[in-house]
């Protein structure tokens, strides 16, 4: 699964990266961020746009919303099967943006947190799924949630899964709204490359949420 990961890069360097014109109120650099926290993401259209959602995405006929077990991860090999994610495959699909994600590594009884960034230190996007769940007051929250698959060879010794990485090449394509085949979008989620990936490890301050500061992110 990816249940922590971060984004420390300026907002310059991410619109730049990703293309997006509008400034997101509130973006402040986040080293540690967590479920059911607002995540930055690009959605695509005419032109690709920059906010945050919830991380732990409710889908739009939840009849519980946001009291309801939030699904932060979708699998790779069945999101286009799952009730809760194969409409968002088809018609909502969004970039995340991160620099960095987490993993524990178990040794004996013990689990230390790892790092896994791009070697080059840029920022990269995670596959993502959103949706927007609306209450009987007329009161919504949009949602999102990261797709994982298998682990490539450097993340098999840390996790068995790894978010899903885009490369660049593939970004517009998994932001084409006009695109809503299953079968080809599936294809695009595959572990990225391990070559282009180094893991490190980090404090144990990771493991609380309420960590969120660059000593989170150092190596040790």
């Amino acid at each position: 699964m990816c249940g922590r990961y971060s984004l420390t890069s300026s907002l310059s360097e991410l619109a730049q990266r990703f293309e997006f014109d509008s400034e997101p109120e509130g973006f402040v650099p986040r080293y540690n961020v967590s479920p059911t926290q607002q995540v930055l993401a690009v959605v695509g259209g005419d032109t690709r746009r920059a906010g945050f959602l919830r991380w732990g995405l409710i889908p739009s006929w939840s009849k519980d919303g946001p009291s309801s077990r939030p699904l932060i991860n979708a699998r790779a090999e069945t999101v286009a099967e799952k009730p809760s994610f194969r409409d968002s495959l088809k018609r909502r699909r969004c970039l995340i943006l991160a620099d960095g994600f987490y993993e524990w590594q178990r040794a004996g009884d013990v689990k230390r947190p790892m790092r896994v960034t791009m070697r080059s230190g840029e920022p990269f996007a995670f596959a993502g799924l959103w949706s927007k769940w609306t209450d009987a007051e007329g009161s919504s929250i949009s949602s999102c949630a990261i797709i994982t698959t298998a682990a490539n060879n450097l993340l098999k010794p840390i996790h068995h899964r790894m978010p899903v990485i885009l490369s660049e090449e593939v970004e517009d394509l998994w932001l084409d709204t006009a695109l809503d085949d299953s079968q080809t979008l599936t294809q695009f989620l595959e572990p990225y490359p391990e070559d282009a990936l180094e893991a490190y490890e980090v404090s144990a301050l990771v493991n609380s949420a309420s960590n969120d500061r660059p000593e989170v992110a150092t190596p040790i």
